[in-house]
This record gives C-alpha cells, structure tokens and sequence, in this order.
C-alpha cells in the first residue's frame, strides 16, 4: 500500500533526531570543527568551530531504516551499498582533514582510486545479480530506451563520479545540498511508486533522515555534513537513477549540481588561460550570488525552488 511510504519516512526522521544531539557534542568534543578559508566569504569567518562529519546522522539513520526493508526490496542493495561506500570515502577524507589535521585529507588519487572501486562493485552488481539494464530512460520521449551498449559502463563510471562530485561542491551554505537532495529524493520516491521500481524505501529513509538532518544543519547550522555526507548523497542520487534507468534524468533534478560543478570548471578554465582573470566572483556559484549580496538563506531557497520546478519538469519528462 502507498501509505506504507510514510513509515520509512518517519523511522529515519526519528533516527536523524534522536542522533543529532548525541553526535554534534561528540563531534565538538573531537574538535571536529569546520576551518573556513580567509580568502573566502568573509561572513563565513564566524562558522570557524562549527563541527563537521555530521554527515553520519543521516548516514546512520538511512542505512538502519533501509536494513528494515532489505529482504523484501532487494533493489535497494546496490543504492545502499553506493551510498555507504562514498561515504566512507567521505569520512576517511574529513577525518584525516579535521582529526589528524592533515590539511589534504585523501590525496586526490586516492580519492579517485577509491570512487573508481566503489563504482566498479556498483556496475558490477547491477549487470550479474539484478534484472537492471543500462539502457537509460530518454526524457520527454515516453517509453524509448538509450541503448549504448558496451560504452554504457564508462558512461556509468563518469555519471556517478561526476554526480558524486557535484553534490559535493554544491555542498558549501548552511542547508544547501541537504535541501536539494531532499527534493530529489522526494521525486525519486514519486517516480519509483509510479514505476513499481521497488527502491522506494531508501528513497523514503533519505527524506526523513535529512528531514531530521536539517533541523541542526538549516542557518546557522549547528553541524556541517562534510564529505561524509556530501559524497553518501551523491553516491544515493547516482546509485537511486541507475537503479531506475533514469541517469538521464540526473541533468533535469540535479541542474543544481551541474552548474556548481560547471562553474568551478569555468572559473578553473578560464583563470588559467587569461593569467588571473575571473568570470564569476569566486566559485563554486552559490559563493557568486554571495558575494553579489545575497543572504545565504535566499541562496538555498532559490536553488531548492530551481530544484523543485526541475523536478517536475522531470515528471513531466516521464
């Protein structure tokens, strides 16, 4: 029954509460503090101590629920295991960055390295143990499939990091990636009861465990989620579209994240082939529309409204 929904919904929102005033002490305590960038948004100076990792609230909160539900929707397997796995990746690399204060956290290729093995156990699993295909759903043209045969799987491997990435520097304002994840993963929950896909109850534990979230990490934040929990989202959001044939549709809900990755491309890019010249005022864009005068809380509510009519437009893309 539909209704049934509502209750992975409830149990992870009821987790991510509970945790929240047990970690962010524990992570304080740690001296789990976020360091902000003197170069960068100056108001952001004061968010200097405010713990991060808290990323693992929710983490925790989705996998406990999902575990609930594993035996009887096996698809959610994969998602979860994508989930988990960059975000381990993510803790390793706050942990090594905030505890053992090594300014780098994961060197960049053993970053890479680790999303490219993660990744590979994820395509592995999808091709040998579910009924899952790799044609992809085309937008806006209704029951048509994307066959690319074997170039599918190098396509898997750049969506995902690359989505993975995305979440990542679009984590950067206090609400922000949780904000616009939890509008995707609001969709996805529509759109797989829609399908009978049966990965709904992920979905439904990530709503509510970032519903619960958000309570500590809305302005002013409370706690950062850090690459804990920024990687785990983009790690959901690839492994939930493969699951449905939908990558495709990751450029329609997840614009946000394209433009935040796009723009650091763009900046990067052009920095170095003008010697110093700049096209936005710093990047990724969210830190732009800062330093244009925006409030960050005016910031997070135009990219998750973007976000949210984006998502629709998917719906109709269906």
């Amino acid at each position: 029954m539909e209704f049934q929904i509502v209750i992975p919904v409830l149990i992870s929102f009821a987790i991510s509460v509970v945790l929240g005033p047990i970690i962010i002490p524990f992570l304080r305590k740690l001296k789990m503090g976020q360091t902000e960038r003197v170069e960068g948004v100056q108001s952001h100076l004061k968010k200097a101590g405010t713990p991060t990792m808290g990323g693992v609230i929710f983490l925790i909160a989705t996998v406990v629920t999902s575990l609930f539900y594993i035996k009887d929707y096996p698809k959610i397997i994969p998602v979860l295991f994508l989930t988990l796995g960059f975000g381990i990746i993510g803790f390793l690399d706050d942990y090594l960055k905030v505890v053992l204060k090594r300014s780098d956290g994961l060197l960049a290729w053993q970053k890479f390295l680790l999303q490219v093995i993660f990744t590979g156990v994820f395509v592995y699993y999808i091709m040998n143990y579910t009924d899952v295909s790799l044609t992809m759903r085309i937008p806006f043209w209704s029951g048509h499939y994307l066959n690319l045969g074997w170039l599918a799987v190098p396509l898997l491997f750049f969506a995902v990091i690359g989505t993975v990435n995305g979440v990542n520097f679009t984590d950067g304002l206090d609400g922000l990636a949780s904000s616009v994840t939890l509008i995707v993963a609001v969709f996805f929950t529509v759109v797989s009861i829609g399908l009978k896909t049966g990965i709904e109850p992920i979905t439904c534990a990530v709503v509510g465990s970032l519903m619960g979230f958000l309570l500590f990490n809305v302005y002013p934040a409370k706690v950062f989620m850090g690459d804990t929990g920024s990687l785990a989202l983009g790690g959901f959001v690839a492994g939930t579209a493969y699951m449905m044939q939908m990558p495709l549709f990751i450029l329609l809900v997840g614009l946000i994240y394209l433009v935040e990755v796009l723009s650091v491309i763009i900046q990067v890019t052009y920095f170095k082939a003008t010697h110093g010249k700049r096209i936005f005022k710093m990047a990724p864009i969210h830190h732009h529309f800062e330093l244009c005068g925006w409030s960050e809380t005016r910031v997070v509510a135009v990219f998750s409204i973007i976000t949210a009519i984006m998502c629709l437009i998917a719906l109709l893309a269906l």
